[in-house]
């Protein structure tokens, strides 16, 4: 008996079969454009590149312009029209989103396939380019020359399973809610991580100043200039680095220069302590904290330094302290950069009384427990869509 061709996880009141179709038989258009001769960016055209799509998202940001003559001339092929998906089919492949008449004019280049359907529903079939079937489709298809890329033929041959029009309405509304959901956390995320660096810059004083530009009411004193080793105690000799074979699965975070990197059955600490990057690139490339809080129980190795906070200190002020200098002056590595231990010991904080330090590092927590809720939440929402696009599709 041949296998229904339906997917794992359906809506309710669909039971028939989905029907397999080349996306050529759905267009009445695929192709692409070319690279515009006019490199001055000084025209009114908006041009549509790879980079230009958001990978998760879609979203389409416009960073380049060509002109009206090139649109209407040399591009005329490539002129987008409102509800073009576009479908990239040169270096990173697979990057999938669809034209909205707010950025019309536009044109696009050869690495996007222009692909303007006469059958079929839009939201939908922009999910299915998305999903895994075309996945494995861009795994076993690419042309491997300079970079991977997919020709137009290839892509009009790409075969999508097609469902009832209104199966596909439901499934292409669910996963366009989705994205809506993802871009709204995701920008919530970003705007919390962009107060939290501009609080960083206002709440503490700027060089050569004793106050910062905001702070809580109540306090006016000046802060005090003091050294890293005047408020804090290194616990560097109770590290342990612990080599991966010599590392037994736990339920304990084991903490290197980037945070947690492992898990493991035992620990050297059980209190809140501030962790400091000794060594590694993040020093002055500056992608993740060099600064963090570790708390419960846990293991540190020898790539960073752990701090105890002396008396009339605060562990989450000392930390984002910390966590806001630049640290390509105290730099003492070669090969690789480095913060030694008797460097750290000298590094100038500026410090105000306990109650102030209190107010900032409580402040900065709140903050933090609301990027992480923002993260956690976009994590979620991630992972469901991915399930969702392995399940939900034949």
């Amino acid at each position: 008996m041949e296998k229904k061709k339906v997917p794992a996880l359906r809506f309710r009141g669909f039971h028939d079969d989905w029907e397999q179709r080349k996306l050529g038989e759905l267009a009445s258009l695929i192709t692409k454009g070319t690279t515009p001769l006019d490199k001055s960016n000084t025209g009114v055209v908006n041009f549509v590149k790879i980079e230009s799509i958001d990978e998760s998202s879609g979203n389409i940001t416009i960073t380049q312009k060509i002109s009206l003559d090139e649109h209407n001339g040399y591009l005329r092929r490539s002129q987008l029209k409102e509800n073009d998906i576009l479908f990239s089919i040169a270096g990173t492949l697979g990057r999938v989103t669809s034209v909205n008449k707010s950025i019309l004019p536009a044109n696009t280049n050869q690495a996007l396939a222009i692909i303007r359907l006469k059958d079929g529903y839009l939201d939908y079939v922009k999910t299915y380019l998305k999903g895994k079937a075309v996945a494995d489709f861009i795994k076993k298809n690419p042309t491997i020359g300079a970079q991977p890329n997919l020709s137009l033929e290839q892509v009009a041959n790409l075969e999508i399973a097609i469902p009832s029009v209104p199966e596909q309405i439901q499934i292409g509304a669910f996963f366009k809610h989705l994205d809506h959901l993802i871009t709204l956390h995701q920008r919530k995320y970003e705007k919390l991580q962009k107060l939290k660096k501009a609080m960083l810059e206002k709440m503490f004083p700027k060089p050569g100043c004793s106050v910062p530009e905001i702070r809580f009411q109540g306090f006016t004193d000046d802060w005090e200039q003091c050294k890293l080793g005047d408020v804090v105690e290194f616990l560097d000799t109770m590290r342990k680095p612990l080599e991966g074979a010599k590392r037994v699965p736990g339920p304990y975070p084991y903490y290197g220069a980037s945070g947690i990197v492992d898990y493991v059955d035992g620990y050297l600490f059980d209190e809140e302590l501030v962790l400091f990057s000794e060594d590694g690139a993040n020093i002055t490339d500056r992608n993740y904290p060099v600064c963090f809080l570790a708390t419960g129980k846990y293991w540190v190795n020898n790539h960073v330094h752990v701090l105890r906070t002396k008396k009339e200190n605060e562990n989450n002020f000392i930390c984002n302290a910390l966590e806001r200098k630049d640290y390509t002056q105290f730099n003492t590595g070669m090969a690789m950069p480095k913060l030694n231990k008797e460097t750290c010991k000298n590094i100038p904080i500026s410090c105000p009384v306990f109650q102030e330090q209190k107010k900032i590092g409580d402040y900065f927590r709140d903050l933090d427990h609301l990027i992480t809720l923002h993260q956690r939440k976009l994590e979620k929402l991630k992972n469901l869509k991915k399930a969702c696009l392995e399940k939900m599709f034949v």
